[in-house]
């Protein structure tokens, strides 16, 4: 049995159909799906381009396919391209694959709709939270409040019709996205911890340490991540007699006035804009050359980028939105958009060395709840439980034949023809 995958990530294509990614969803990520199905088809934007730089990474491959949507960015070029988009992903969907959305995405809204008018099985992989996505200080946006409204109401029906359902977190977005009771329901984080993602001890800081280097991670294309609320904090610090260097690994359409807000707060000199780098060595050599990690995010699931900084055994500082209580003590955590508190938090922190020892210590021993062999035998339940569903369903409309058989006798209206 195939599977069709919706992911809400932008990708390239060469002219030799090759598909590419900067840093994540590669080819390797698509190896936990192939564990339990023939070949994965991935439903996701992909911009035609010349050629791309030498550093990505390539997507498609062996067992792994893309379908491409029309390229936008953005609430009005989806809107501009709506019927090229629905046509794309009906065309997409195959009876009798298997479909996983990885939500919340507006590629699988569509979907969705196609979804129930057969009352056809599929699971979801809930990976974020669309109202804190839309919490204020987080978009920019007119329509920021209906938003907030709508797609989190459409994440509610999703997961309640789904017959499998996995979080990123363990209990935070359950609550606010239920499964239906009925569901194979679980939970396990995007991040792919292999034993080469951890130190093998906890940091031990020296007593007297004269300056600090910060790190965080995240994408620079919206402020879900806050580093503007960061920046900010930083400036505070380093009014008080902090001697800061904040450095950020991402890159987006907000970077430009985020190096304009350094430039205002007088930090061109400690704020350090690295931009994208690959997933791996590039990022964990920037993680071990810091001294602490700070990702005061205004939404998150669960943040990836702290998982794989506890790895590392850095002292970590997140807001209280989304899974980080699952993963921090309340200590660790300030409320989102507390400039000020989340000042004073870092030099708590950086100023009490016997402090940063024991945060090194704690989040290097969590981080080890989220290793590869872990997580991976959860997938796997849930695939095979998706796979069982699709082929029952295929069964009853079907009869007792071959899935891959017939499939143009069912039309996306609903109806068996």
């Amino acid at each position: 049995m195939n599977l069709l995958l919706t992911l809400d990530h932008r990708f390239h294509r060469t002219p030799n159909g090759a598909v590419w990614t900067q840093t994540t969803f590669a080819h390797s990520f698509y190896q936990r799906y192939l564990q339990v199905f023939e070949q994965v088809r991935v439903l996701a934007r992909i911009r035609d381009v010349p050629s791309v730089p030498p550093h990505w990474k390539r997507a498609d491959g062996e067992g792994v396919s893309f379908v491409a949507v029309p390229y936008y960015v953005g609430p009005v070029q989806y809107v501009l391209r709506i019927r090229q988009i629905k046509q794309a992903i009906r065309n997409a969907f195959t009876i009798g694959d298997a479909v996983i959305m990885r939500v919340s995405s507006p590629l699988a809204n569509y979907l969705y709709t196609l979804l129930q008018q057969n009352n056809y099985p599929y699971g979801v992989e809930v990976v974020g939270d669309p109202y804190d996505v839309f919490a204020p200080g987080s978009v920019k946006h007119p329509f920021r409040a209906f938003f907030r409204w709508f797609f989190p109401r459409q994440l509610r029906q999703q997961c309640a019709g789904a017959c499998a359902a996995s979080y990123v977190t363990e209990y935070t977005l359950q609550q606010r996205y239920p499964p239906a009771n009925s569901a194979f329901s679980t939970h396990y984080s995007s991040a792919e911890l292999l034993d080469e993602a951890f130190v093998s001890v906890p940091r031990l800081p020296p007593q007297e340490m004269d300056r600090f280097t910060i790190i965080t991670v995240g994408t620079l294309d919206q402020l879900y991540k806050a580093p503007d609320v960061l920046i900010k904090a930083v400036a505070i610090c380093v009014a008080k007699g902090l001697n800061l260097q904040l450095v950020l690994v991402g890159d987006g359409k907000h970077r430009a006035e985020l190096e304009a807000q350094v430039a205002e707060l007088g930090l061109t000199e400690r704020v350090h804009f690295l931009g994208e780098l690959p997933a791996g060595d590039a990022v964990r050599t920037q993680l071990d050359r810091a001294d602490i990690f700070v990702l005061p995010s205004h939404q998150e699931g669960l943040p990836r980028a702290m998982i794989e900084a506890m790895a590392r055994a850095l002292p970590c500082i997140g807001s209280t939105v989304g899974g980080f209580p699952e993963l921090l003590p309340p200590e660790d955590m300030v409320s989102p958009g507390d400039i000020a508190g989340l000042a004073s938090k870092i030099q708590a922190v950086l100023t009490d060395s016997k402090r940063m020892a024991g945060m090194s210590a704690r989040n290097l021993e969590k981080a080890r709840e989220y290793r590869e062999e872990v997580l991976n035998s959860r997938r796997v339940c849930l695939y095979q439980r998706l796979r069982e569903k699709t082929e029952q369903w295929w069964q009853i409309h079907r009869g007792t034949g071959e899935p891959q058989k017939h499939r143009n006798d069912i039309n996306l209206s609903g109806k068996v023809i």
